[in-house]
């Protein structure tokens, strides 16, 4: 996918997560890195691991653990661009963008979470909600979700976001939670919600 907008200096980086069963390399954040890398001029990308994975462990972090490894991230990665991590859009698929997001509502400054496959509960529980940290999410937020998604309904996510302050937008695909064939789809969302942040 190629595009001739860029977000400009708005935006100085984009870090990736990937979800809780997968690694930097999936699929989906490789789309995503390539599709920002074609941008002109393009955005540079960091896709990271969490610990458990480059340990070889299966069991996710625990928050402080991955909130602690996602600020050492940002901060290492805005220290390469030359910026601060006020000027990087933080996010990735399912529990990654889940962490960058309570990284952020915790005081890590970024311009912006894209947060693709957001599981607001587990499946079949939707008392079990993960958005307690929602209305400290100053900033502009991007969700991209399946309708069919069973972590998180289109009417779901339409009540929780109501919480955050920051400006939302929401797109909806065709599918479920992995959002499979959906990658073009979601790389033309986020490149132009990228976009829209340089009106800001």
């Amino acid at each position: 996918m190629t595009t001739s907008t860029s977000p400009g200096r708005s935006v100085a980086g984009v870090l990736l997560t990937p979800g809780a069963g997968a690694s930097r390399d999936h699929h989906s954040l490789v789309a995503l890195d390539e599709a920002l890398a074609a941008l002109d001029p393009p955005v540079p990308v960091r896709r990271v691991d969490f610990p458990y994975r480059t340990a070889g462990r299966r069991m996710p972090d625990r928050p402080p653990v991955a909130v602690a490894h996602l600020r050492a991230e940002a901060e290492a990665f805005a220290t390469e661009l030359g910026t601060a991590t006020d000027r990087l859009v933080l996010g990735g698929r399912s529990y990654g963008g889940r962490m960058c997001s309570m990284a952020v509502a915790e005081g890590l400054p970024a311009a912006g979470l894209a947060l693709v496959s957001y599981p607001l509960h587990p499946p079949g529980k939707p008392d079990r909600l993960r958005t307690e940290h929602f209305p400290d999410l100053d900033l502009p937020v991007l969700f991209v979700s399946g309708r069919t998604d069973p972590f998180a309904t289109p009417a779901e996510l339409t009540e929780h976001v109501a919480a955050i302050p920051g400006p939302v937008t929401r797109v909806e695909l065709t599918g479920a939670h992995d959002l499979k064939g959906r990658d073009v789809e979601v790389c033309e969302a986020v490149v132009a919600w990228l976009g829209s942040l340089a009106q800001h």
